[in-house]
């Protein structure tokens, strides 16, 4: 259902690109804006892993030092029939805990010092299990792509704010009502920005789904998510707005309508989904 979604989004996405670059860039301005686009992006995809666990601190670590964290990550690799990613932690007390790497054979798992004192041991296994699916479920590309996509809108919609403050938007009036091309280079990027959003939440529920079965008992994360949102709220994480995205707990708090642009779900429906898959739907 979540992969359903997922496709669906990035096809809306994607339409929506092929309309404000219709609008505004043309073919050429198109082409040209998703190619910046996408050379920013792959950058980021290849060099992710490392950028994101230098700009935490993250120290890799072997079995001697943190044997706990990495037995658990060995079985559930073992478990899913991929490599060994290679085992980090970060010197925070907030817990939290990510995952990334572009492939499989490139993966690398980070996890706080404060998840480490938080979580007991069949907890973490399904912070470890959630971690490894978004690899096993390569939600690093599906997360690239979505940005490149989103990226090119916002940056098409830029060049336009620039044209009708220096030119007048004479090109827009040529081509249709202007007021309507105005309305679409506000809107747009907000738009772009909600669907990307969206897809994000949409891989936050099918990591959980697939983590819940890779560590075999749903109960075990539902049980971490609570711990972890009580724990991030007492010890909130020194995070970027750029790699929130990553943690398996959103280190940016926040709620009402800032929840629209949130890269995760709300934490009460995570939990009902995986208490559901522990249960039944017909739990009383």
């Amino acid at each position: 259902m979540n992969t359903t979604k997922t496709i669906a989004l990035m096809v809306v996405l994607t339409v929506l690109l092929v309309l404000v670059g219709g609008a505004f860039g043309g073919q050429r301005g198109t082409i040209i804006a998703f190619a910046i686009s996408l050379v920013l992006n792959a950058v980021n995809y290849w060099f992710s892993d490392k950028i994101v666990l230098k700009m935490y601190g993250a120290r890799q670590v072997t079995e001697a030092e943190s044997p706990l964290l990495y037995s658990v990550t060995q079985e559930l690799a073992v478990r899913m029939g991929t490599p060994m990613p290679k085992v980090y932690i970060i010197p925070s007390a907030a817990p939290n805990a990510f995952a990334t790497g572009r492939n499989p054979e490139h993966a690398a798992v980070a996890a706080t010092e404060g998840i480490l004192k938080l979580l007991n041991r069949d907890e973490l296994t399904a912070v470890m299990a959630h971690e490894l699916s978004h690899v096993h479920n390569r939600d690093i590309l599906i997360s690239t792509i979505a940005a490149s996509v989103a990226g090119t809108i916002t940056m098409l919609a830029s060049i336009a704010r620039w044209s009708f403050l220096f030119y007048g938007g004479r090109d827009s009036r040529d081509r249709g009502n202007p007021i309507a091309a105005i309305a679409m280079l506000i809107l747009a990027p907000i738009a772009a920005a909600l669907i990307q959003m969206a897809i994000s939440r949409s891989r936050e529920y099918q990591a959980d789904s697939t983590g819940a079965h890779l560590c075999g008992n749903p109960l075990w994360l539902a049980s971490a998510l609570k711990k972890l949102e009580a724990g991030s709220q007492r010890i909130p994480m020194d995070a970027t707005p750029t790699t929130a995205h990553l943690f398996i707990v959103n280190p940016l708090l926040g709620g009402g309508f800032s929840s629209l642009f949130s890269t995760h779900p709300p934490m009460a429906k995570r939990i009902a989904r995986l208490e559901e898959m522990a249960y039944g739907p017909h739990r009383q």
